[in-house]
């Protein structure tokens, strides 16, 4: 690494960005100024002298990435986006912050071209930036030979105190040391500020010590303001270190420049016209023009740009000569990183009967990994400590570990990710961001809920992580209401794109990872049971794809009962004592709601048709069901600590509770008399 040598457009490149993002917040008088002014310095170095990328192939797939996880300071990579030549004109940083714009207050994934992960709830880009470094260091290490060096791309990560408050970095940096991940790259903006104030009112630890004490190489650069070969060269070392992710804490001062420098004044409000005039005055650029950028900066970042077209350029010539030595592993790099699933991969999902043993859909999800893992080497994930009751390695896969540790190498696609359910979902987003993995994650349903935040970014991003989410209601049983989810599903099934699956028997399990493995813009949620459930009479994979189906269908029917997971086949059961009755009800599965919805309203109708009530029936909140039912029966209340056949009889869910439970509705829509119509017609 040759030494820094300051370039004459250095100082008028970084006031560009510290005025420029002074006028951006200013026109919305909307967002945060103050760390993309204090920020601009390590900016400016990190784009103009390492950052390797093509702003006009954004996609390149060894390129750099970049995440700034403290995305409220996203002013910051706009204005970067802009100068690179990222389709992001100097019009679109006027319409920051306003509806439909390509600026939106925080980064978003899949809405702005250069952005690779979504940022803003504090903590999240810093986790998912170390998914971003196992990807690397996995495809690295699976495809790179000793003559093509292929995949060498570092991550490089802003972020701030209030990101490194929060648990779920904690949790990604504890990991990120063990997997001694030497292509991550953290700058710390060390400001002292946050919304509250100086940050000695709740944040006073000693940020390097634990990050030493997590296996990280620290370095420090005290005068964040100016000192721009100390930034530099802290880059530069921590590039260097090849066994230990780095993080460099960097003392800056917020919105320097401004009159209310060093304060929490200039945090999170634009500012006032006087300052920002004196502001521009100081810098020596024109008070009375917004939105100016010299021809200076423009020239040095075109330049940037067109050194990334080169690396580019350089790459796709070195990609093509590895395709000449090595055929094989050119063709399964060049079909991943496209996204493409291998040819009939399909095939290898299990079938099952109903003469087939009952088996827990946990235990079905594992016979399904087993089947898949070998023909679709791009799944890699792990469980958050709990691989033996996930049930997710299989016996084919080998730990994703540091070599040295002797428990694996980086060319294992599974992960032991401890007990970090938020630091994994996030770091799961990673790995989707990356390109060429798919990623699964595994815990019990209930504890998805320590991992929301990550959830609910894969859906908004876009990102394809696969949840095995098993002990998924009062049947897990004697583990108590503490791990026992009832309102978990409903809070899953209300986040938009993301697809909940609960299957009730095999053939639905492989369904659920057929149209999961296939879903390349939506994350998906298994629910998995932990106790045994038959496979059900009338069920295939082909039905189950459409989210809901007539799992045992009569003619003129009493009642229509519509279930999910092991209750189904209590339902069955019960259509079966009601018979005996002389009252006929069909049962509908109800997998997922997510895909049932995107199904033509017709087909919907005559899964939940009228002429009959319909009661819902599961074992969890009945929250939702009156989207599809007239009646719902469910879970109430808390669990209990019990062999799981003791809780559902505790609460009435069992073939002969519904049954009587089906008559009482029967007979009081009998006696109500009238036209009885699906719930699912409606005027919107």
């Amino acid at each position: 690494m040759s030494k820094f040598s300051p370039e004459p457009t250095d100082e008028i490149c970084i006031n560009s960005i510290r005025t420029l993002a002074a006028d951006v917040v200013g026109k919305a008088n909307s967002g945060h100024p103050g760390a993309p002014m204090g920020m601009a310095p390590v900016a400016h170095v990190l784009f103009s002298r390492f950052f390797n990328a093509n702003p006009k192939s954004s996609k390149w797939y060894n390129r750099d990435r970049f995440v700034l996880s403290n995305g409220h300071a996203c002013a910051l990579q706009y204005i970067l986006l802009h100068f690179l030549g990222y389709k992001l004109t100097i019009d679109d940083l006027k319409q920051f912050r306003q509806l439909d714009s390509l600026t939106p207050g925080h980064p978003e994934a899949s809405h702005t071209d250069g952005i690779e992960v979504t940022t803003g709830p504090l903590g999240q880009g810093f986790s998912s930036a170390v998914g971003l470094a196992i990807a690397q260091t996995h495809i690295a290490a699976t495809f790179n030979k000793e003559d093509f060096d292929l995949i060498n791309n570092y991550t490089y990560v802003f972020t701030g105190d209030g990101c490194l408050m929060e648990g779920v970095s904690s949790e990604a940096a504890s990991l990120a040391g063990h997997l001694q991940l030497g292509n991550l790259i953290v700058v710390y903006d060390d400001n002292h500020i946050s919304i509250d104030g100086d940050t000695a009112v709740a944040f006073t630890e000693n940020v390097g010590l634990r990050f030493e004490a997590y296996g990280w190489q620290v370095l420090h650069v005290d005068n964040g303001d100016s000192d721009l070969e100390g930034i530099y060269n802290a880059i530069a070392e921590a590039r260097k270190e090849k066994n230990k992710p780095t993080i460099i804490r960097l003392r800056t001062t917020i919105g320097y420049g401004s009159k209310q420098q060093g304060t929490h004044g200039i945090h999170g409000s634009p500012l006032k016209a006087d300052d920002l005039q004196a502001l521009k005055t100081k810098f020596g650029f024109p008070a009375d023009k917004t939105f100016y950028v010299p021809k200076e900066t423009y020239d040095t970042y075109s330049l940037i740009a067109k050194r990334g077209a080169v690396l580019e350029e350089k790459w796709n010539t070195l990609l093509s000569q590895y395709g000449q030595k090595y055929p094989k592993e050119h063709a399964e790099l060049t079909r991943r990183i496209s996204g493409k699933l291998p040819s009939g991969w399909e095939k290898s999902l299990p079938v099952y009967k109903p003469s087939d043993a009952a088996q827990a859909s946990r235990k079905l999800s594992e016979i399904v990994l087993s089947a898949v893992v070998p023909v679709l080497p791009e799944l890699m994930g792990g469980s958050a400590d709990l691989t033996g009751s996930n049930l997710t390695r299989t016996k084919t896969m080998v730990d994703f570990q540091p070599p040295s540790t002797g428990l694996g190498d980086y060319k294992g696609t599974y992960i032991r990710f401890g007990v970090r359910e938020h630091g994994m979902g996030a770091i799961g987003n990673g790995l989707a961001a990356y390109g060429g993995i798919i990623p699964f994650v595994a815990t019990f349903l209930n504890f998805v809920s320590y991992a929301a935040g990550a959830v609910r970014l894969s859906a908004l991003s876009k990102h394809q992580v696969i949840w095995v989410a098993t002990h998924d209601s009062i049947g897990l049983g004697e583990d108590g209401p503490t791990h026992q989810p009832i309102e978990t599903a409903i809070h899953l099934r209300a986040i938009p794109n993301l697809a909940f699956w609960r299957p009730a028997d095999g053939n639905e399990t492989s369904a659920a990872y057929y149209w999961a493995i296939n879903a390349r813009q939506t994350p998906s949620v298994l629910s998995l049971s932990r106790q045994n459930l038959p496979n059900l009479e009338g069920s295939t994979i082909e039905k189950a794809l459409k989210g809901g189906y007539v799992v045992h269908e009569v003619e003129k029917e009493d009642l229509t009962i519509v279930s999910t997971g092991s209750e189904v086949s209590i339902a069955v059961e019960a259509a079966g004592k009601l018979l005996s009755e002389g009252i006929k009800v069909r049962v509908v599965s109800l997998p997922c709601w997510l895909v049932f919805d995107q199904q033509p309203k017709e087909y919907q109708l005559s899964v939940l048709r009228s002429g009959a009530p319909i009661l819902s029936l599961e074992a969890l909140s009945t929250a939702g069901w009156a989207k599809y039912s007239h009646e719902q029966y469910g879970v109430p209340q808390w669990g209990s600590s019990a062999p799981y056949q003791k809780i559902y009889e505790r609460l009435g869910i069992t073939g002969t509770n519904i049954a009587v439970v089906g008559k009482k509705i029967v007979d009081f829509y009998k006696k109500k008399g009238g036209e009885i119509v699906s719930p699912l017609v409606k005027a919107l």
